[in-house]
Formats: C-alpha cells, structure tokens, sequence
C-alpha cells in the first residue's frame, strides 16, 4: 500500500454469504507499539475474521518499520509518520478496493493515532479505542488513593518515608533533601496543559467529523484510568453525547492475554460494529 509500496497488510474480505449493506465501513486496525499486525496474542487476526464473518470488511497492516512495513525516509517524526501512513493506507483502500468510508481500531498508541488522525480524515466514521491514553482527573486520584488506604503497605511505605506521597509533598513544599526524586516519565507529560489540550483537541476534532466511539478500558492499566467514566471527565469540553460508548473491564490486563477477555472485547466490538452500521 502507498506510493512508495511499502507499506503491507492483510486484508479480510466480508465473507461469502455474510449479510452486507451498501457502504458499510471497512475496519482498520492499527499497531500497538512494536507490536506487528496480528496484534497482541494475535487478537487482531481474531477480531479480522469474526468481522469478516458478519460482512465487514477488515484490513490490519503494519505502520513504517514495524512488521513487514519498510522505514520512511522522509525523515517526518514519528507521530507525523504514523499519520501519513494510515492516510496512505486508506487511500490505497479506497483506490483497490472502492472502501469510502473506515472505522479505525487501536489498543494503546494505536488508538491514540486513531483519534489523532480521525479528525483529519472525513471518510473515518467510527472509532473503537482500547485503553487509549487519558490524563488523570480529580476522580482518578480519589480512587487511586482510597483503593491504597486500605493496604497495609502502603501505609508501612508511609512510615518508612518510601511512599511517593513523600516524593509529591516534597516538590510541593519545595524542601530540601528532595531534589533526586525521579520524574514520573510520560505519565507527567500526559498531565501536562500542553499533553491535555493536545488530545482534548484531537478528540474535539474527531467529534465534530461525526465519529463514534468506542472506548474500551482495561483495570490493568490503573495507573493510568480506574473507572469508566475517566475519558468523559478528562475532556469536558467535548459534547460526546450518546456517540461514546463506555466500557472497563475489570480483571482484565491490557493485552487481552486471557482468551475469555478477549472473546469478550471482539464480541463487544462486533456488536458495536453491528450496531453502528
């Protein structure tokens, strides 16, 4: 796929009997990461194929580098290549295979270049988002901090002055003795203003394109998201309305390792996919 044809992908075509509809989207599914395109414990052939057999179209392909995808050497950074890839991408789809319209799909960074892109491309209509990055609200922090109240631990970590709380009122107060305290890494940056307006944006944009979504939370990742409802309270400015669906699924890790959690995300999204079409 692109013009370079570099770019390489499977497609699963709606299968032979499958009740279709005209102009039905076809699904897209993204990287995560390093991960190449049969996705995690192969759960992006898995999702290919049952969406197949209910009479959609799927593509899963391999972004520059990763996979059987070559390098780019435009020297574009690494969000500006992921974009153009996927653009290359539905543009080859649309010229082969007459696709008009996409619902992208993305666990972790790949749904984060889903959003981000979404709002760029008119001919996205739906995205599904698996543990997507979300900046932490004055709920997270209520949660986190009551779930750990009541582990001893924590509290041995308290009195033994090892508890990050030390860490955060030291930078708070500005005393001494604290200055080798490590940086939280990307997560701060994901609180940052600038991290937050840049998705809140993304997110804007894709609304007013006239996506749906589907955003889909894992209790893994508790580090970043403990509840359902996080994304909505991250991005207030964003009118979601009745196009965001909110799932979390609770003992379930981020990867979809079990078989049983990852039945239950492909159906999910099956059944969405149904739904919205």
């Amino acid at each position: 796929m692109g013009p370079r044809k570099a770019l390489v992908g499977i497609v699963t075509p709606a299968a032979e009997g499958a009740a279709t509809a005209p102009g039905r989207p076809a699904v897209v599914v993204l990287n995560s990461g390093i991960i190449h395109r049969v996705g995690a414990n192969r759960m992006t052939v898995q999702l290919c194929r049952r969406l197949s057999g209910q009479g959609f179209d799927a593509v899963r392909f391999d972004l520059s580098g990763i996979g059987d995808s070559e390098p780019r050497d435009d020297g574009l950074g690494l969000l500006e290549a992921s974009l153009a890839d996927i653009k290359e991408a539905l543009d080859t789809l649309e010229s082969v295979r007459g696709f008009k319209r996409f619902v992208l799909v993305g666990l972790c960074s790949g749904a984060d270049h889903a959003v981000v892109y979404a709002g760029r491309d008119p001919r996205v209509t739906g995205l599904v988002l698996l543990d997507p990055s979300i900046p932490h609200t004055p709920r997270y922090y209520l949660n986190h901090y009551a779930r750990r109240a009541t582990r001893l631990s924590s509290w041995m970590n308290i009195a033994r002055g090892k508890h990050p709380l030390w860490h955060a009122l030291g930078q708070r107060m500005g005393g001494a003795g604290h200055a080798e305290v490590p940086e939280e890494g990307p997560r701060a940056d994901l609180d940052s203003p600038e991290a937050k307006a840049f998705l809140s944006n993304a997110y804007a944009a894709a609304h007013r394109s006239g996506n749906r979504f589907l955003a889909v939370l894992t209790a893994e990742r508790e580090d970043h998201h403990n509840y359902r409802e996080q994304l909505i309270d991250a991005f207030p400015d964003v009118p979601f309305g009745d196009r965001l669906q909110l799932e979390y699924h609770e003992g379930t890790d981020h990867t979809f390792t079990a078989e049983a959690d990852r039945e239950r995300v492909i159906e999910g999204i099956v059944g969405w996919m149904r739904a919205a079409a």
